[in-house]
């Protein structure tokens, strides 16, 4: 068994964001410090440490005389979302193309076809893996810790707090088609091209706004 180097706070952050991600703790709930210490035997310290962590990632709201309260996403939190992942990868994109070997266009395409495969078979779970593989495949190669922390905690906030059990086929068929445009472009050394093609298209909350209301329909009212 492996030895746990994290902190008691990075435990109970980890832990409050597996309930959520499970919906174990669902957007709107309430969390009781007094009680949640309790449950996880540990003292109010480390979880009002951990606490204000997910607040500073976006996962939860510390209201006064209200307490802790788990963020439910809007619409407007997804177009904000969906232009920072745009814009960030844009960038990235625009810097590191050049970066990308034969193997790496290999294993874009590689996940593509795998994420074919898990269409065909409903399995969305694999789909979702083989996609953020897609993506991390040209992230990687950036250097910029922070970027990359931003568009991580954007997707997971997105995708998978908590992780839908339900998805959009032919958004999902669309994203394929998309990748390989991305694909040519980066391959013709069109990096720019490609970086704004990702950010203009793939990360369009305008160009992907159908999709996203059928996705996201408990948000569609709010604001």
């Amino acid at each position: 068994m492996g030895i746990n180097t994290k902190s008691l706070r990075e435990q109970v952050y980890d832990y409050l964001k597996e309930k959520i991600n499970n919906g174990e703790i669902k957007g709107g709930d309430v969390i009781n410090i007094d009680k949640m210490s309790q449950s996880l035997g540990v003292s109010r310290t480390p979880l009002r440490d951990a606490l204000l962590m997910l607040e500073s990632d976006g996962f939860v709201e510390i209201k006064p005389r209200r307490g802790v309260v788990v963020r439910t996403l809007t619409l407007k939190d997804i177009k904000n979302y969906y232009q920072i992942i745009g814009a960030l990868e844009c960038s990235i994109v625009c810097e590191v193309g050049k970066l990308l070997e034969f193997e790496d266009f290999d294993f874009m395409e590689k996940c593509n076809d795998n994420m074919r495969i898990a269409l065909n078979r409903n399995d969305f779970d694999s789909y979702y893996d083989w996609n953020i593989k897609f993506h991390d495949t040209y992230l990687k190669l950036s250097e910029n810790e922070l970027m990359l922390n931003m568009i991580n905690l954007s997707k997971q906030k997105l995708y998978d707090f908590p992780r839908k059990k339900t998805y959009v086929p032919d958004w999902e068929y669309s994203s394929l088609k998309e990748h390989e445009e991305a694909m040519n472009l980066l391959k013709k050394k069109k990096f720019k091209e490609a970086g704004f093609y990702i950010k203009d298209v793939h990360w369009s909350f305008e160009v992907q706004k159908k999709y996203i209301l059928k996705y996201y329909p408990e948000v569609c009212d709010k604001t």
